[in-house]
């Protein structure tokens, strides 16, 4: 069977809500990362067999098939063909996994993975607008769920045995690292600049500096009076794309593409969809089971922080090495621009990699409905 590796990774910066990036339609965001994948790896994009691009809510500015018209936004020939996948919070790291699956089945050579969101222009909830999006029959099944993810993060705090505290001490974390890695020029290598009416846009900006405990304190609960979920430790609403370019090793070796890692092993499990927000859990053990590795084998972990009780549950279970996991932030201190976020985190997690030595990097996301994606990579440009 063929190998799958990745040859080059971009993302734009990550716009906070009704930021920087609100202004830029999905199309020509998701075109930007595109025409840089290009620009960097010097491959005609005639050449590209497909281009899997995720995006989750798929009406307004994302609808008909977004990722085909964002091939036609960037220019490339009208022969070049897109497919826009929805696997939730998922979906871009869902399209990295079609893009090697494709490549290891022979099908096909050469594919873009990626995905976009723009959540300033297409709010989240806006497919709720009209129509019900679950039906009778799994309210039956589920009479006591709502399955909405603030819930499902405040449900896994108390059956975790989180406290408020140690949710924004996490949070806080987050935060510092973030800051930590924008201040040593970490992301410089793997952003594109965005022009915008306001000027070229080339930071995260979702950042805020000084976050402690105490600065969180005063945040107003969203999960209940006495809940623990709020604004603070949980995802922020954003905007963003990010792209990534996949291909077997001779095909990279012909194009003189020097590969960055090796995708090792890919999973999807489902969990309780009550609780929501559980199935990286079983995600992750079930991908590490299919790859022969061990927990200890992981040098980073990129474990989407949708919510910061979300990550603690994961670790807790996994009993990963926490200074191992997000160790440059993540969803909390920068955002979610939900069908990019697969993308984003493939992008950090092998240029961390990449900057650090590390052999094997997972990556998993929790996903709406109790689903989650496990991804294991390995390093190769060492």
């Amino acid at each position: 069977m063929p190998e799958a590796v990745i040859v080059e990774a971009v993302r734009t910066p990550i716009g906070k809500r009704n930021g920087s990036l609100a202004d830029v339609h999905a199309t020509d965001l998701s075109a930007i990362v595109l025409n840089e994948l290009v620009r960097r790896t010097g491959v005609d994009p005639v050449d590209i067999d497909d281009v899997q691009w995720g995006c989750v809510t798929q009406v307004g500015d994302q609808s008909s098939n977004v990722g085909r018209f964002s091939v036609l936004a960037a220019g490339w020939p009208e022969t070049v063909p897109a497919v826009t996948i929805n696997r939730a919070c998922g979906s871009s790291q869902q399209a990295l996994d079609h893009a090697a699956f494709a490549v290891m089945s022979g099908q096909q050579e050469l594919v873009v993975a990626g995905g976009v969101e723009t959540m300033s222009r297409v709010p989240l909830g806006a497919t709720r607008a009209s129509g019900e999006p679950y039906g009778p029959a799994p309210k039956k099944r589920y009479p006591d769920a709502d399955f909405n993810q603030i819930t499902g993060a405040q449900l896994i705090a108390e059956q975790w045995g989180m406290s408020r505290a140690a949710l924004d001490e996490y949070s806080a974390r987050s935060h510092a690292l973030t800051a930590a890695a924008i201040d040593k020029g970490v992301f410089g290598s793997q952003t594109v600049s965005v022009d915008t009416p306001n000027g070229a846009f080339s930071v995260d900006e979702g950042l805020r500096r000084g976050t402690s405990v105490d600065s969180l304190s005063g945040l107003k609960s969203v999960s209940g009076e006495n809940g623990w979920i709020h604004a603070g430790n949980s995802s922020q609403i954003s905007d963003g794309a990010a792209a990534l370019l996949v291909t077997t090793p001779e095909k990279a070796k012909a194009l003189g593409l020097k590969p960055i890692a090796r995708y090792h092993t890919g999973a999807v499990s489902g969990a309780d969809p009550k609780l929501v927000l559980t199935g990286p859990i079983p995600a992750t053990q079930k991908v590490l089971a299919k790859s022969g590795l061990s927990i200890g084998d992981i040098g980073a972990f990129e474990v989407n922080e949708a919510f910061a009780s979300v990550v603690l549950a994961w670790q807790a279970e996994m009993g990963a090495d926490l200074d191992k996991v997000n160790p440059l932030g993540g969803a909390i201190s920068v955002g979610h621009p939900l069908g990019a976020s697969g993308a984003i985190l493939m992008t950090r997690l092998i240029n961390h990699m990449r900057d650090n030595g590390i052999r094997y990097g997972l990556q998993t996301m929790c996903e709406g409905g109790g689903t989650a994606n496990a991804t294991i990579v390995e390093l190769l440009d060492v």
